[in-house]
């Protein structure tokens, strides 16, 4: 009888601890287990060089969303996102792509715009910008192509 109890307390502890780290994997990989909260937006890039699915999605410093999925549409790079659904975007509104620090991860910025038309889920927004390639200025400016 205590050879049971005693093995049954052990197991429980070790069910209890996988459950506990199956919750903080999830919560520091800020992983969606049951679907997402927020609706999808696009945006279509020249180039998306660096930025990766789960990306942050920025207002004003402020996360929004998160990078959904990246793939390729008549040679442009399609970048779609999940965004938080209390934030309302304007189809003016600017997305760019930027760099935390000098030689940080990539993510996407969106300047909101001025326009009184909000952007539906699953919609486009048309205004976008490219990520500055370091390399290639720095290739530009040692051959003297400034």
């Amino acid at each position: 009888m205590k050879r049971l109890t005693m093995d049954t307390l052990v197991g429980l502890f070790v069910v209890v601890g996988i459950a506990a780290l199956a919750w903080l994997s999830i919560r520091l990989g800020k992983l969606e287990v049951i679907g997402d909260r927020g609706y999808t937006i696009t945006a279509e890039f020249d180039s998306v060089a660096g930025l990766k699915n789960g990306a942050v999605v920025e207002i004003a410093g402020v996360e929004v969303g998160r990078v959904k999925a990246i793939g390729l549409d008549r040679y442009r790079a399609r970048v779609a996102m999940s965004i938080n659904p209390s934030i309302k975007l304007q189809d003016d509104s600017i997305v760019s792509i930027r760099t935390k620090g000098l030689i940080g991860e990539k993510y996407v910025r969106i300047t909101p715009g001025g326009s009184d038309m909000i952007v539906q889920p699953g919609g486009k927004l048309r205004d976008t910008e490219d990520p500055i390639d370091i390399e290639q200025l720095i290739s530009n400016y040692i051959f003297g192509k400034l």
